[in-house]
């Protein structure tokens, strides 16, 4: 079948099947993995090689635009320090279910690590909507839900990289061979740093000054790629250069103007990114994942849980009521962008077999599923205590 006709009827599926999942109320990622999982049951002789290809360029630019679109340091400064304590809270809890859940099923060491790593991440963007719909981002916990976004998405990259090295030597690492990787990602970020405070600025002076068409975007596009590029050149992995190049132009005020970002995200989201997602679904094994048994209610139960637990204690910590501390906890119970990419890394390192990752995959769509729902009751269960306690003081 030719590959040409395969890309099509793949983004043609993202398309129609995500649009159906907006219009029933859930994120089109659910509907992405399911044009996979349909992609994968009606292809018999796949291209693999080509949507393998065009998946990678969709984790590259998912990463890429998280750090370009959604990570502001100017945003985060005013309640960074306020949520410090509930995203290391979550996420602590996160990473001790899921090592605690590979002892269980008897895992090596690498693999409950990984497990614990890959239970880390949040992705508050499938919650946005609600928060946004229910104007909760202007209170004070809709800000420090915000910035604990923020930082759970640096934490998530930070974890990401140490992913990536225990993939490339399936063990734990040497001391020097962990100082050696400590080096190569200082010396990156070092170099990432000087380009993005004082070449990358120039390079869009210039660019904007150019006859040629499309110039400042094609800037962006090769910042994203060249990032990619020389993180792999480091050894680690293209999606944290992506994340990084990201990051330094998101401050450039000509690479953030609206018609650029809005080209941006026409390639990332509207081909790219959904691609990735349905190649997600093509590499679900069903028949894995009905053989697996208990173990996958085990990693949904752990894995959500975890988030939930961990950020009602640490926002309860700061001094959240009880409805706000829910509402919090449950705002990072979601999955989705960096805990896919860290699938996919594991995975194809060979670190968690095709039942691992099917089960993670499928609790990453129960998150998706549940999250907006438990998250509207948490907030007008809070609201509506709130109204009732005025009217008793009044």
């Amino acid at each position: 079948m030719s590959a040409l006709f395969q890309i099509l009827f793949l983004i043609l599926s993202v398309k129609v099947l995500g649009e159906a999942a907006e219009r029933i109320g859930i994120p089109s990622v659910t509907g992405e993995i399911l044009a996979g999982i349909l992609f994968g049951a009606l292809f018999l002789d796949v291209e693999t090689g080509i949507v393998t290809f065009f998946a990678q360029l969709g984790s590259i630019f998912l990463l890429f635009t998280i750090g370009y679109k959604e990570v502001s340091l100017r945003d985060m400064k005013p309640a960074a320090l306020v949520a410090f304590v509930p995203t290391l809270s979550q996420i602590a809890f996160a990473f001790a279910f899921g090592f605690a859940l590979g002892e269980i099923f008897d895992f090596s060491f690498v693999q409950s690590l990984f497990i614990a790593i890959a239970f880390s991440p949040t992705s508050i963007a499938t919650v946005l909507s609600t928060l946004i719909d229910l104007n909760y981002f202007s209170s004070k916990p809709g800000k420090v839900m915000l910035s604990s976004a923020i930082l759970d998405d640096i934490i998530g990259i930070s974890l990401l990289s140490i992913v990536v090295t225990f993939a490339r030597f399936n063990r734990a690492p040497s001391i020097l061979a962990i100082l050696t990787i400590a080096g190569k990602i200082l010396l990156f970020l070092l170099i990432m740093y000087i380009l993005g405070k004082y070449f990358f600025p120039r390079l869009f002076i210039y660019s904007q000054k150019m006859h040629a068409k499309e110039a400042v975007f094609s800037l962006v596009i090769m910042i994203a790629l060249f990032s990619a590029y020389l993180a792999e050149f480091f050894e680690l992995h293209a999606t944290i250069g992506a994340f990084i190049g990201g990051m330094l132009i998101s401050e450039i005020s000509l690479a953030r103007t609206p018609d650029v970002q809005s080209k941006v995200e026409g390639l990332a989201y509207g081909i790219l990114i959904p691609l990735f997602f349905a190649f997600i679904g093509f590499s679900i094994d069903l028949y894995d994942l009905i053989n697996a048994g208990f173990f996958v209610p085990m990693v949904t139960l752990l894995a959500l849980s975890g988030k939930l637990i961990g950020g009602f204690i640490g926002s309860k910590a700061i001094g959240f009521n009880f409805c706000e501390s829910l509402a919090f906890g449950i705002v990072v119970m979601p999955r989705a962008g960096i805990e896919l990419v860290m699938l996919t890394i594991g995975t194809g390192a060979g670190i968690i077999d095709q039942e691992t990752f099917s089960a993670m995959v499928f609790m990453v769509i129960v998150s998706i599923l549940v999250s907006p729902s438990l998250l509207k009751f948490a907030i007008k269960t809070e609201r509506k205590n709130r109204t009732c306690n005025e009217m008793n003081i009044g």
